[in-house]
């Protein structure tokens, strides 16, 4: 079966930076929609499209094709006072809205990583970790399969496995997803 949208793919994968220093290698099938869902990065469904099952690829994203160029605006020093104990480097919190944020959606609130702890302050940075970076990706093709209608009107594929479950709670209905 050809690689279209609404079909559904599972991938294993190397990622690397563009030193080829290894970031994550898949212990499990990463399984996404494809089709424009946001299941993983354009660039990534771009090359896929039209493949089969087995076709092996390997594909660079420039920062601005993953998680963006790194943002020192997105750096905030923030009272002690705010934040709960015990309190952690790594630790980490989403939104901390100011009162101009107020009207932010919730659902676009950025997370922020604990990166410094002073005796006042604390140091948080809103930049996904591999924002600035260019990654290297080694795709395998390992399982490709139509989409249930219901994979498509939620947008996302069901199951670790790609099939529905129906008992299970909705945060734990979802297969790893690269993005």
């Amino acid at each position: 079966m050809k690689i279209v949208k609404n079909t559904v793919v599972s991938l294993s994968y190397t990622l690397s930076d563009a030193q080829n220093e290894l970031i994550e290698q898949s212990s499990e099938p990463m399984v996404y929609l494809h089709g424009g869902y946001e299941g993983t990065f354009p660039k990534i469904e771009q090359t896929l499209e039209g493949q089969e099952l087995g076709f092996e690829t390997k594909i660079q994203l420039e920062p601005t094709e993953a998680f963006g160029e790194y943002d020192a605006e997105l750096i905030r020093v923030e009272p002690r006072s705010r934040f709960p104990e015990p309190l952690e480097v790594g630790m980490q919190f989403e939104g901390l809205l100011d009162e101009e944020d107020e009207d932010e959606d919730p659902d676009d609130l950025p997370i922020y990583i604990v990166t410094d702890i002073a005796e006042d302050h604390v140091v948080l940075d809103g930049n996904h970790p591999l924002a600035g970076v260019a990654l290297r990706f080694d795709l395998k093709v390992v399982a490709v399969r139509a989409a249930t209608a219901e994979e498509i009107d939620h947008h996302h594929v069901h199951g670790a496995d790609g099939l529905a479950l129906h008992s299970a709670a909705p945060e734990d209905d979802f297969a790893p997803v690269l993005h």
